[in-house]
């Protein structure tokens, strides 16, 4: 299966960014190609949320479940149904000299296996740009709060 791993440093705490990254809902206000997250069902360490989303303007719509561990901190996120096959992950959010280092992971597979060998190369690029826009959007959010 692909997999996807991006990181960036955000100017601000990790606890800070951790929680901003658990508001889910909140993504569609500074995220673009983010149309919508609507929460489903929520308790203090998970939620399920439906999202739907643009891909070279193309809609992608999936329900997933993420689960925070406030320990860590960490989100681990797994895809419930939807447009993919496979859509999993995590988010790690640790502070060092100051600032805090996002890693986000993607464990992802469109379940087309003659898609993926025509256009493979093309759809991880995709996942990395994609990935690399939710953490520039997450570090931009954090930083001006």
């Amino acid at each position: 299966m692909p997999y996807v791993e991006t990181s960036i440093e955000v100017a601000a705490p990790a606890k800070a960014v951790y929680e901003l990254a658990k508001e889910q809902e909140r993504f569609p206000e500074f995220m673009p190609d983010v149309e919508s997250v609507e929460v489903l069902e929520r308790h203090s360490d998970r939620v399920i949320t439906r999202w739907k989303s643009l891909v070279e303007e193309a809609p992608i719509e999936w329900t997933e479940e993420d689960r925070f561990d406030d320990e860590t901190p960490r989100i681990d996120y797994k895809l419930l149904e939807g447009d993919l096959d496979k859509f999993e992950g995590s988010w790690t959010f640790a502070e060092r000299d100051g600032k805090t280092h996002v890693v986000l992971g993607v464990d992802y597979d469109f379940g087309v296996p003659t898609l993926a060998e025509l256009i493979g190369p093309t759809l991880q690029r995709k996942v990395q740009e994609n990935s690399e826009m939710m953490l520039r959007a997450l570090k931009d959010e954090a930083e001006k709060e």
